[in-house]
């Protein structure tokens, strides 16, 4: 009997017992701990007073209903909503080829460029956010959609590249090579086999990227103009000039945002797909 047999023999599953209990309610106090600053807010937004206190003295959706018949917030939020869109699908794009090519290809000086794939999750943002800001405004990229794209598409695409190699590398190679062997060409054997296995990741890096482009602050606070306004930069706006509750509304549609799609990335993660499987008797069994 080894000496590991041994001490788990010898430990009173009482004392093990009490060991996760308080291992666990040590973790549940720190994410407590962290999580608090933000919910703060959520009650704040359903304040009455015209201006922030914590707890309300009084429970209204007034503060809604002011955001809500805001024309320059929902300008502001449809604006960063069609970013955050489109930058999620061209940072799809990009990063699944890029994470393509860098899993299975045999690039040279593969490691120098995932490095510089990865490098806008590395350099501060702030450091980006001024030499974009130094670059575009030459060009007059600066406030328009075109801007904010190229911007946020090169802050995403790490996301992406990092998601989907993830996947590529958890990918059984044999499920590619048996509809190779059955007579499927390479680009069908790709996009029925290898896509759908690796689709949890894709959809995991869209989702990072639409929350990444749509919270963030620092470069859009560079790059906005006077009609190109994203949402971040309105907030910090009325923070500086006009602080009222509609801040904490702001952010807690911010919050329930990030929280909802957070939690489909987790769902996308998690959910196993059989289609490939099937797809691969049908190519090797078809009548």
């Amino acid at each position: 009997m080894s000496d590991a047999t041994t001490f788990i023999q010898l430990r009173d599953p009482r004392s093990l017992a009490l060991s996760k209990l308080a291992g666990g309610a040590f973790v549940a106090v720190v994410l407590f701990f962290l999580v608090l600053p933000t919910l703060i807010v959520i009650p704040i937004s359903f304040g009455s007073a015209p201006y922030i206190e914590f707890p309300p003295s009084k429970l209204s959706l007034h503060w809604y209903t002011v955001f809500f018949n805001d024309s320059d917030w929902i300008a502001a939020a449809l604006f960063s909503l069609k970013i955050a869109c489109l930058t999620a699908i061209s940072a799809v794009v990009i990063g699944t080829l890029a994470a393509v090519s860098l899993v299975r290809g045999d690039l040279p000086g593969k490691s120098f460029v995932l490095g510089l794939a990865l490098g806008p999750m590395i350099v501060p943002q702030i450091i980006i956010a001024l030499a974009l800001y130094l670059f575009f405004s030459p060009l007059h990229l600066t406030g328009n959609l075109f801007g904010f794209l190229l911007a946020h598409t090169m802050l995403t695409v790490p996301y992406v590249v990092v998601s989907v190699s993830s996947s590529l590398e958890a990918f059984d190679p044999i499920l590619e090579m048996a509809a190779l062997n059955c007579g499927a060409g390479r680009g069908r054997s790709f996009f029925e086999i290898v896509l759908p296995q690796i689709m949890p990741g894709i959809v995991t890096g869209a989702i990072f990227a639409f929350v990444s482009s749509f919270d963030e602050a620092t470069i859009s606070f560079f790059i906005s103009g006077d009609q190109g306004k994203t949402i971040t930069r309105k907030l910090f706006e009325d923070i500086d000039f006009n602080l009222t509750p509609v801040i904490a509304v702001v952010s807690t549609v911010i919050v329930l945002v990030s929280i909802g799609l957070m939690g489909a990335a987790h769902l996308a993660q998690k959910k196993r797909n059989r289609y490939a499987r099937q797809r691969l008797t049908q190519i090797c069994d078809p009548w």
